[in-house]
């Protein structure tokens, strides 16, 4: 694929994105989402940046080309993902957390290995592959909503 397609896909997603955000905080209690969207932001930039600079991952085409990181995924659909993740698992227990998260996961990998194998998006480099990514997308879920959780206990408490 062309990287005039790339960029207009990446900037669909951008537009997608910002709709979703939107749409997202206006459901009560839009507080708690957005530390959610914030706390996801800072982990996914953290690792990202992380496996950028060790040499797994890379991003040959970005819509900022200032940044080595996917700063779409990374700030917007990533972190917007996991707020609908932590809406639809708010009452679940851990099991149906566990589920959900698995649910969630599984598609972004398989997009990621899609836009790895047949775009200039995304770059596997080193030892890097799909299977990764599928574990670290779920352990960021879990890690997020477990972090919520003991938000909303902690503001329980006061």
């Amino acid at each position: 694929m062309g990287r005039k397609f790339e960029r207009n896909l990446l900037r669909l997603l951008f537009i997608f994105g910002i709709m979703s955000f939107f749409n997202l905080i206006r459901k009560p209690p839009m507080k708690e989402w957005l530390i959610i969207f914030f706390l996801k932001s800072y982990i996914a930039t953290f690792l990202d940046n992380l496996l950028v600079r060790k040499g797994y991952l890379k991003y040959p085409v970005n819509l900022f080309k200032t940044f080595d990181v996917s700063v779409l995924f990374s700030y917007i659909i990533f972190p917007i993902t996991c707020v609908y993740f932590n809406q639809l698992t708010m009452k679940n227990g851990v099991k149906g957390i566990l589920l959900k998260s698995l649910i969630f996961s599984a598609p972004s990998a398989v997009a990621e290995h899609f836009l790895e194998k047949y775009t200039q998006l995304i770059r596997y480099k080193k030892s890097w592959n799909s299977y990764y990514s599928f574990v670290t997308i779920m352990a960021t879920f879990l890690m997020t909503r477990g972090l919520m959780g003991l938000i909303r206990k902690s503001s329980e408490n006061q």
